[in-house]
């Protein structure tokens, strides 16, 4: 699942009449590239969430073969959120864990190192990357060698990347149509050690202000 019904409010006024996974760096919108990451990863099944100009992200994907996948669309009268869009489109995700997503993120993350499978015991498998100036806090840290656990004073934390694979379960209890984060979902599971992760150590941008989007554009040649 990409999600990508956010309205973008922090790059305004760019993202008045083009949503954010359409913006552009290095010669092709942001969504372009988890598409074509995605399909040579073999995940060729694909639902996109919509909601603010979304109509624009679907002209511009059409179904998804020229990108070599299929697309499904999972659109939103108001933004549900990360967590409440995942819910509303597992009817379309299947019983077993699907990759989510960022439409907004760039890296250079292998999605071939997803994993495939969960324990029975985890519900969420989680790609951190080391804070960014712009995030220093942090969102989490890892204890041991894959075990996620909130993030605490005085220890070394780490930023969620955009990027996980997800089993149903974790969102499921949530009533449908309902907008909630999915940091909501995934603070009961980390609390019932149900999170597992690992460390990017590449490159990652959170295109989420103007500032970030020219350094990546600077980066990708623009």
């Amino acid at each position: 699942m990409i999600l990508a019904a956010g309205r973008g409010e922090r790059l305004r006024p760019l993202t008045m009449r083009l949503p954010k996974a359409l913006v552009q760096a290095g010669g092709k919108p942001l969504i372009e590239y988890h598409l074509e990451k995605l399909a040579a990863a073999g995940i060729r099944e694909l639902v996109v969430n919509l909601s603010w100009l979304g109509e624009q992200i679907e002209a511009h994907l059409g179904d998804g073969t020229r990108f070599g996948v299929t697309v499904r669309w999972s659109r939103e009268a108001e933004p549900l959120e990360t967590g409440g869009g995942i819910r509303q489109a597992l009817p379309w995700l299947g019983e077993e864990p699907f990759a989510v997503i960022s439409a907004d993120i760039w890296s250079d993350y292998d999605y071939r190192r997803l994993p495939k499978v969960l324990p029975v015991d985890t519900r969420a498998h989680l790609v951190l990357v080391p804070n960014p100036a712009h995030h220093p806090a942090g969102d989490y840290r890892l204890e041991g060698p894959d075990r996620v656990r909130a993030r605490q004073a005085g220890r070394v934390a780490l930023t969620f990347s955009g990027i996980a694979v997800i089993a149903p379960a974790l969102v499921r209890e949530f009533p449908p149509a309902t907008a909630f984060p999915l940091r909501e979902a995934l603070a009961a599971a980390i609390a019932a050690d149900g999170v597992s992760g690992e460390v990017h150590p590449g490159c990652w941008s959170d295109v989420g202000t103007p500032e970030r989007l020219a350094d990546l554009r600077l980066r990708l040649g623009d």
